[in-house]
């Protein structure tokens, strides 16, 4: 192998030479077991000083890279099966209970050793920003949760700002950020056909006879969503209504969409209203809510809901990692029915 050496560059010559190593080992272009330049050939060779050579060398050693053979010199460790000193930097957009299963599904996946980071950008490009200002050249991989308002500047931003990111580092989860182009790996949910495929194969309840759809007018992607609603209406012929609140009226057969948070005040409200109409919540009328959690299984006596598997995120991106393939993964999304529906 050839170690390159720049006098002019502003980084010190001994980073210079434990970077290009460590870039070799990452890309394949240095393979496990392959012996490095002795000591004394690369000083000579770039007329350095030995002791230069020295650290470099020992900082990989000491970052379990290379391992020195008494007598021999220093080779190439062959790391494929362990996750030592590889590096992954997780930046979800917020965090929520769904976020923390797939982030824990993807710390017993990854390989024994891994060191992950996890930070949240708040769906705000600035901050993303300056986590890729601060951090571009630390991790060997990069999960990003690409969640950030869908207005075109804010869109055309992000695309640029993940494009900084080397394709074979890159990991989207998810979503799939529009307008990205590249090998990067992707786990995403599809928002406008998963929920109109979740309700085309199970909205089969014969008591439910209008779906009305409750989402706060800031959710990122309503819009997405009311598009699949609305193309399942018109194929079953069903009846549907938006709104951004509990209605005063509930009626018989009517089954609720609720778009937000399970455990925030909408739903209980809406359990509230239920009560006082009159009707049996899952018989005389019905709730479905966004997204799973194993709580889900206790609120409500059983609350169906429809959700992407967030566990499955997890896995996968691990995957991807483990045998460093990256490739683009439609997440399954499924209805999982309990007593409110």
């Amino acid at each position: 192998m050839e170690i390159k050496i720049n006098n002019r560059a502003k980084n010190s010559i001994y980073k210079q030479i434990v970077e290009q190593v460590e870039r070799g080992v990452r890309d394949g272009s240095i393979a496990p077991g392959e012996q490095l330049p002795s000591m004394n050939v690369l000083a000579d060779r770039h007329r350095i000083s030995r002791e230069t050579v020295k650290k470099a060398y020992g900082i990989l050693v000491e970052k379990n890279i290379v391992e020195p053979r008494h007598g021999k010199g220093f080779y190439v460790k062959d790391l494929t099966n362990s996750g030592a000193h590889t590096r992954v930097l997780v930046v979800f957009d917020k965090f929520s209970v769904y976020k923390q299963r797939a982030f824990d599904a993807f710390a017993e996946s990854v390989a024994p050793g891994t060191e992950i980071t996890i930070l949240s950008h708040d769906q705000n490009p600035d901050i993303l920003e300056y986590f890729l200002d601060s951090h571009l050249d630390t991790f060997d991989y990069y999960a990003i949760a690409p969640h950030f308002p869908t207005d075109e500047a804010t869109q055309k931003r992000v695309v640029k700002l993940l494009e900084r990111v080397p394709v074979r580092k890159l990991i989207l989860v998810d979503h799939l950020q529009p307008g990205l182009r590249g090998s990067f790996g992707a786990i995403y949910q599809d928002f406008e056909n998963d929920i109109y495929d979740a309700l085309m194969h199970d909205f089969n309840n014969p008591g439910a006879k209008r779906l009305r759809v409750i989402t706060l007018p800031m959710s990122m992607y309503g819009d997405k969503i009311r598009v699949g609603v609305n193309r399942f209406a018109a194929e079953k012929k069903v009846k549907v209504e938006f709104m951004t609140q509990v209605p005063d009226i509930i009626e018989p057969g009517d089954a609720f969409l609720v778009l937000n948070s399970q455990l925030d005040e909408g739903l209980v409200a809406l359990s509230k209203k239920i009560q006082t109409s009159g009707l049996e919540l899952g018989k005389g009328a019905f709730i479905i809510s966004y997204n799973e959690f194993p709580m889900n299984e206790l609120i409500l006596g059983g609350l169906t809901t429809v959700s992407t598997d967030f566990p499955e995120i997890g896995h996968l991106a691990a995957k991807m990692i483990a045998e460093r393939k990256m490739s683009k993964i439609h997440n399954r999304f499924l209805m999982i029915r309990r007593r409110t529906f």
